[in-house]
């Protein structure tokens, strides 16, 4: 299967990759003139022939314009922030399984050191989710908000579904919570280690936001995430859909 990259644009029958991503491809990957691999700009995807390789650029000649698939409904990840191991294995993880923006949380019980150093990473956390993107073949790359606070957070996201990941026993399961639903659009919450403050589950469900619980144990941020992400697609799936 070939691989897929991002480029800036199409113009002209031609491709043009620069800089870091350039030097990645053509010195890391090695790339070569007559090589084909699939290019998109985020809404349209192509098979491209490399025609050219320097060391901070490769041009490409469109060949074949291929089909882009895009995902049925739009999700959007409201994910605390907690260790960066953990939060960046997360961002990967969500990106492949599909998530179409991520908005970074300053939960009440996130770490501060964290929080204060977070805004400094958020360039390699754009270089993860492009190449978790390009990894999984998807069209475009999931957009990075700015790290935000729990209510703003919370009383920004717009979704037909919202649901916060919760631990407390009498949350309903995310199964029920999805059962027979297909919405274009999911909100979904994830809190840090510790969970949700009080004071933020009232400002999610002053939001709308409807708890949903992921069963009796109690899982960390990164697999929760990926647990609830796996549940969403598989319970969102249309019969034979792409």
């Amino acid at each position: 299967m070939r691989r897929r990259f991002f480029v800036l644009g199409f113009q002209n029958g031609r491709a043009v990759m620069a800089g870091e991503a350039a030097y990645h491809l053509g010195h890391v990957l090695r790339a070569h003139t007559g090589q084909l691999l699939e290019l998109s700009d985020g809404q349209n995807v192509w098979l491209g022939e490399v025609e050219k390789v320097t060391r901070e650029r490769i041009e490409f000649k469109l060949v074949e314009k291929l089909p882009a698939h895009f995902p049925s409904t739009e999700i959007t990840l409201l994910l605390s922030i907690v260790k960066f191991d953990a939060f960046e294995w997360a961002l990967e993880k969500a990106t492949e399984l599909g998530i179409s923006r991520i908005v970074p949380v300053a939960a009440d019980r996130s770490e501060k050191a964290l929080l204060k150093a977070a805004p400094k990473r958020a360039d390699r956390w754009k270089k993860i989710l492009l190449g978790a993107a390009e990894q999984s073949r998807r069209v475009s790359a999931p957009s990075l908000e700015k790290v935000t606070e729990p209510e703003q957070a919370f009383a920004s996201a717009s979704a037909e579904i919202k649901l916060l990941l919760s631990e407390r026993q009498d949350a309903p399961s995310m199964r029920s919570m999805l059962e027979g639903k297909f919405p274009s659009s999911v909100a979904l919450a994830a809190g840090p280690e510790g969970g949700w403050s009080d004071p933020e589950f009232s400002q999610a469900e002053r939001a709308d936001f409807l708890q949903a619980s992921m069963g009796s144990l109690i899982l960390r941020t990164e697999t929760a995430v990926i647990a609830a992400l796996a549940n969403l697609n598989y319970a969102l799936s249309r019969p034979n859909a792409p």
